[in-house]
């Protein structure tokens, strides 16, 4: 398994950012507001935004191989009736893809957020057709809750997408 580490973002990760960022590969399975190309300054507004939000309501964090930011890695707490649920969303470099690291990392931010918010649930919300991220959800210890059908648009097509979520107690913490 490769090793990684998870720490806070520092301006001068935007560069390695850019670069693992930057594939199309990786912008189809997420949402429309991670761009495609993804340019430096995507990088430098993006680890602002994070540096800026951190400890407020936010955990995020750049998933660091070699010293270089290859991926991030963020849980969001929701707000009104969902205040005790919050969202986790990550992406990795497609060069670190199937190498371990992403399913360790989940596990790892996720029992950090709960030790840091008071929340009893935290979901994300794959692709259907992204078997890749499903499996990590799913060795991390996350239940398929079910399926949206027809419930996103991206890239000129339908998908539907999966409702995956673990608990307080299933992360134990």
């Amino acid at each position: 398994m490769k090793e990684f580490s998870l720490r806070p973002w520092k301006k001068e990760d935007a560069e390695s950012l850019a670069k693992a960022a930057n594939n199309p590969k990786v912008a189809a399975k997420l949402r429309n507001v991670f761009p495609n190309p993804y340019t430096f300054e995507d990088a430098e507004w993006y680890v602002h935004d994070c540096m800026a939000k951190e400890g407020k309501n936010q955990l995020t964090r750049a998933i660091i191989v070699d010293g270089k930011a290859v991926g991030s890695i963020g849980v969001f707490v929701k707000e009104d009736v969902y205040e005790k649920s919050a969202e986790l969303g990550y992406w990795l470099s497609e060069d670190h893809w199937r190498q371990g690291i992403m399913s360790r990392a989940v596990i790892q931010i996720c029992r950090e957020a709960f030790q840091d918010f008071d929340i009893i649930r935290i979901f994300a919300e794959p692709f259907e057709d992204n078997a890749g991220s499903r499996g990590v959800l799913e060795k991390a210890g996350f239940t398929c809750e079910g399926t949206m059908r027809n419930g996103v648009y991206k890239n000129g097509r339908v998908h539907s997408y999966c409702m995956y979520s673990i608990l307080r107690e299933e992360a134990g913490v």
